[in-house]
């Protein structure tokens, strides 16, 4: 009878690894039974595990469940690594962002805060104040229709442009390195350590 990882899962869980019964019954459970077979000594492949794993004798079953516990710390490890690893890419492209000296990366919000603040904001203002001036019924009344969709639509946008100038001035201390944070520092000295 062939068997896979995910049916090993179980066996593993009741040695005390769940995590690694878990990741056997998942997508990566070639990857955590390669490390349970190094971990017994016993070929990469379920039904030599499961073999390992299914010895009846106490000594046998003591040691089956104190490689399972050690294979399970090593899944972690590796699971570990991994995960410094994506922090570590993650830094990386946000840090050659902020360097870039791509154009539009760079001037998208500038460009946007002009827009806003010398053309569309004084357009809405001219446009009303003619319409006020001239006692224009339609434009006073077109106004008085659409104030709630204008007024929804300038708090979206300036609501943008506040992120914007938040988000900047921390990009800004990021860029040059004065950006203390608990999930910073965690993350550099797991670094440093390693």
């Amino acid at each position: 009878m062939d068997i896979d990882w995910k049916d090993l899962a179980g066996k593993v869980i009741g040695l005390g690894a769940p995590v690694l019964g878990e990741a056997l019954g998942g997508p990566f459970g070639a990857a955590a039974g390669k490390i349970l077979a190094d971990a017994l000594g016993a070929d990469a492949t379920p039904g030599a595990v499961g073999d390992a794993l299914s010895k009846t004798d106490p000594v046998a079953a003591a040691v089956a469940a104190s490689a399972a516990r050690t294979a399970e710390a090593n899944w972690l490890a590796a699971l570990a690594d991994v995960g410094k690893e994506q922090v570590r890419d993650v830094g990386d492209t946000m840090r050659a962002e902020a360097a870039s000296e791509d154009r539009l990366q760079r001037w998208w919000r500038p460009i946007y805060a002009l827009e806003l603040t010398l053309i569309e904001c004084p357009g809405f203002g001219v446009a009303l104040f003619h319409g006020l001036w001239s006692g224009t019924p339609q434009i006073i009344n077109g106004f008085a229709d659409l104030s709630g969709l204008i007024m929804a639509y300038m708090a979206a946008r300036f609501g943008v442009l506040g992120v914007y100038v938040a988000g900047r001035s921390k990009e800004k201390r990021a860029s040059a390195g004065t950006t203390p944070t608990i999930l910073g520092g965690l993350v550099r000295s797991m670094i440093q350590k390693h």
